[in-house]
């Protein structure tokens, strides 16, 4: 068997965390076992369907690196395919129209609660014979007629087997009064039109698909094999929202993550492989089926994705990272430095950032003029005392009597200094990282003012005389 699967988002917002993880879950799956992935837009809401959701829909899926298989399908485009099959099952005795009004369906609702029983449709038009009038067309449905005894089973390739009992299911409605299919109705024409051989999709379908099994088997087509894998839930283990922060791709891209990893990490919130935790795109494909779906929510952990990053960054070369991070200092509004200056800034602080987004920001005292450097208020006081600035004026005059402007000599005049005058590094350097860096952390205090050059750095250390 050929495995054919797809990825079927609404383009009513943009591509979120759930979403993702189902499409990257359908992709490894299929190209793992050399079948066919498909892209399908479920536009059918036209009220809250958005062209720029789709575009960003889109954007997402080939910044994950997710390629789909020929061109993406969109349901808006497919009613009239959707009203053949409804009217197969018409003819067929499957199906049946019916009048009732919403109004008069609530109402059998609210009698059956009143009961104690399940509130659904109570059947009043199957037998009715009703056909379309023409002058009223638009007041007319069409439902499923679905059993009303037995069971409907689903094997579910995650959950396992689940049954529902066929009494508590509904004729449900197939096309409604403006002639459009419901959700239902065109997932299942797609699927079977597309030829799917495995639909795997969040577990908040799992009501859905008693459902669209009852479709399949009214027209008499060969079931997929479902899989429905839990939600992603928040660190409070409640459900995953824009409460706990970020929630679209596109807002980790905007973030500076490596798509790879937001990848990896979103595969390990439902997969597992053992303990292994670190995965490329390739091992990711070598060895999803050979993991385990897991039944059970799992819990967005930020600083975990954070890590995960990191060490995506480690396996990038500083070449790709400069032009990666490029961006990223140009929303910061910095000065982008020439390729050749800006080389040497990223193998000085790639280790010091978990994102692109970070490695940008700590490149900003090294963008900036002395007369816009900012300085950390404690670590001023901590310093910067009149003996300190003592030690960095002749610091400056020392710097700026060098004959190579390197980092080799600037190691030996800095330790030449403070071991000719009898002092002990901690009285020199922490005052000098505070004048060139404005902090008390950073890099190489040598490979820093090399790379800031001499003017840079002797007009920082001019500001504390």
């Amino acid at each position: 068997m050929k495995v054919v699967t797809r990825f079927a988002p609404s383009p009513t917002g943009h591509l979120h965390l759930g979403g993702a993880r189902t499409a990257i879950f359908n992709w490894l799956f299929t190209r793992h076992h050399q079948g066919k992935f498909y892209l399908r837009i479920e536009d059918t809401d036209t009220l809250r369907s958005k062209q720029e959701y789709t575009d960003s829909i889109l954007a997402s899926m080939n910044w994950l690196g997710l390629d789909w298989d020929g061109e993406p399908v969109y349901q808006s485009e497919r009613f009239d395919l959707y009203n053949q099959y409804v009217d197969r099952l018409l003819e067929s005795g499957h199906a049946y129209w019916c009048s009732c009004s919403p109004e008069d369906v609530e109402k059998m609702r609210e009698e059956a609660r009143a009961r104690g029983e399940n509130p659904k449709y109570n059947g009043c038009c199957r037998d009715r014979g009703l056909r379309p009038s023409p002058g009223n067309p638009e007041k007319m449905v069409v439902r499923l007629r679905a059993p009303q005894t037995g069971i409907t089973v689903l094997n579910d390739m995650v959950k396992g087997e689940i049954v529902f009992n066929n009494a508590e299911l509904d004729d449900m409605v197939l096309r409604r009064p403006d002639g459009a299919p419901t959700y239902n109705m065109a997932v299942v024409v797609d699927d079977i039109e597309m030829g799917m051989t495995h639909v795997i999709r969040g577990d908040d379908h799992v009501p859905n698909t008693p459902k669209q099994i009852l479709i399949y088997q009214a027209l008499g087509a060969e079931l997929p094999i479902f899989g429905h894998v839990p939600m992603i839930l928040g660190p409070d283990k409640q459900k995953l929202s824009k409460r706990h922060g970020a929630t679209a791709v596109i807002d980790y891209e905007k973030e500076g993550l490596l798509p790879e990893a937001l990848v990896n990490y979103l595969t390990l919130l439902g997969w597992s492989h053992g303990n292994d935790e670190f995965f490329g795109l390739e091992d990711l494909v070598r060895e999803f089926a050979n993991g385990r779906l897991n039944p059970s929510p799992s819990a967005f952990d930020p600083e975990k994705l954070a890590w995960l990053n990191h060490e995506h960054m480690k396996t990038r070369s500083s070449q790709e990272l400069a032009e990666l991070v490029a961006p990223f200092i140009k929303a910061l509004e910095l000065p982008l430095p020439a390729p050749e200056k800006l080389l040497p800034l990223v193998e000085m602080l790639r280790e010091r950032a978990q994102t692109l987004k970070d490695l940008a920001a700590a490149m900003k005292f090294m963008l900036i003029d002395a007369a816009q450097m900012e300085y950390d208020q404690k670590a001023l006081e901590k310093t910067i005392t009149p003996e300190s600035r003592a030690h960095l004026a002749a610091l400056r005059s020392l710097f700026d009597g060098l004959p190579e402007f390197d980092a080799s000599g600037l190691h030996d005049a800095l330790h030449g200094y403070v071991e000719g005058n009898g002092l002990k590094f901690k009285q020199v350097g922490p005052p000098l990282r505070v004048a060139l860096v404005g902090a008390l952390a950073g890099p190489d205090l040598c490979q820093v003012m090399s790379l800031l050059g001499k003017e840079q750095t002797l007009a920082r250390l001019t500001k504390f005389q």
